[in-house]
């Protein structure tokens, strides 16, 4: 990091930068520890801030603020040295819920700007911590329509077949056909109360934009060819199926670039690049040790485990499959899909979804 060019955290409006005062190994992640400060672009410490309530009581000011369970360990610290330190500067009590009850925080103090200061100073914590969780769901296509499924199990059969003489190729590193789609980005997803969140999120970007970017009706594409993510065919990680709309439009990329930036604005998904990169996972390394390991060919800022990948040789998969036809299918449905989670039909479970037109 930068020290004259430290990270921003956007939270509501407000801007805060992260200033690493120490560094400490610990075996735990929870005992990681950061020093926040706030960057001035809005002050609320000085004026009324009308993203919160911060009521006065007769002992002083009160303010309650949601935090998912999972974050309290955070906002502790190590042997409860981050609380002490945000209730001894900013002069004010911090009552938290015991470990995995989900309820509010409440701050009490004072001084309104004292109250309003340690509440900056856990939103931020908060921003920064969950970036650390892993994912638990993402926006998804879902592509595993019957005739797709036939096609790609027999491009599995034939590459068996015919390349698992090459340097890594083998069956473990296919995707499972009954889950093969398209991701538009990743969720973190800490409670209930955050699902529900998402879908009400979905629900209204329909209404706002999709309905009238598809007019009402699915998307017919063409899934067809294939593509390695990385530079050099000899060492790929991850094989792709590419996506064609069939009229030529670009209604599908504009869908998916204005739900990723809906969702990041609203802190529930990180956006790393400008546009989504829709794409068809169909080979990927990381099936090979764990074959639940699905979303995470997707590139995000959540925090992920390393882990050694054997890249396989796919020269001659790409010489000889290079415009392989998988099929057609009418794309009519954007869902939240649960991360290690199968239903009925093999597909992930869903938390909520949209349909762009009344008929499935």
């Amino acid at each position: 990091m930068e020290v004259l060019r430290p990270p921003i955290i956007n939270i509501e409006g407000r801007l805060y930068r992260t200033n690493i005062v120490k560094e400490q190994s610990y075996q735990n992640e929870e005992d990681d520890e950061e020093d926040f400060s706030y960057s001035g672009a809005v002050d609320c410490g000085d004026e009324p801030c009308d993203t919160f309530i911060v009521e006065q009581t007769e002992n002083g000011f009160r303010c309650a603020m949601e935090v998912p369970s999972v974050l309290y360990k955070y906002i502790i610290g190590k042997k409860g040295e981050t609380r002490r330190k945000i209730e001894n500067e900013t002069r004010t009590s911090l009552n938290i819920p015991k470990p995995g009850v989900e309820g509010e925080i409440v701050i009490t103090g004072q001084q309104r700007s004292g109250v309003i200061s340690a509440r900056t100073r856990i939103e931020v914590l908060m921003e920064s911590f969950r970036k650390k969780q892993p994912f638990s769901h993402f926006l998804s296509f879902a592509l595993n329509q019957s005739e797709i499924q036939e096609r790609f199990l027999k491009f599995k059969e034939e590459v068996e077949e015919k390349h698992t003489q090459e340097q890594g190729v083998d069956g473990s590193i296919f995707q499972n056909p009954a889950k093969l789609h398209l991701t538009i980005g990743t969720l973190v997803l800490l409670n209930e109360k955050e699902v529900t969140q998402a879908c009400e999120l979905l629900q209204q970007c329909k209404k706002e934009f999709i309905d009238a970017i598809t007019g009402g009706k699915g998307i017919p594409v063409e899934v067809a060819g294939i593509e390695y993510m990385n530079d050099d065919p000899a060492m790929v990680d991850v094989l792709y199926a590419k996506i064609h709309v069939k009229d030529g439009s670009d209604k599908l990329q504009v869908v998916a670039d204005q739900l990723l930036e809906r969702f990041a604005s609203s802190g529930l998904m990180v956006k790393d690049w400008d546009r989504v990169k829709l794409h068809a996972t169909i080979m990927n390394t990381l099936f090979r040790k764990d074959p639940s390991a699905e979303g995470r060919t997707i590139s995000t800022n959540w925090k992920q485990a390393p882990r050694e990948r054997e890249s396989f040789d796919a020269r001659n998969i790409l010489k000889n499959f290079e415009n392989y036809y998988f099929g057609e299918v009418n794309l009519n449905a954007v869902l939240i899909s649960q991360r290690f989670s199968t239903d009925s039909t093999g597909y992930y479970t869903s938390s909520g979804y949209i349909t762009f037109s009344s008929n499935k």
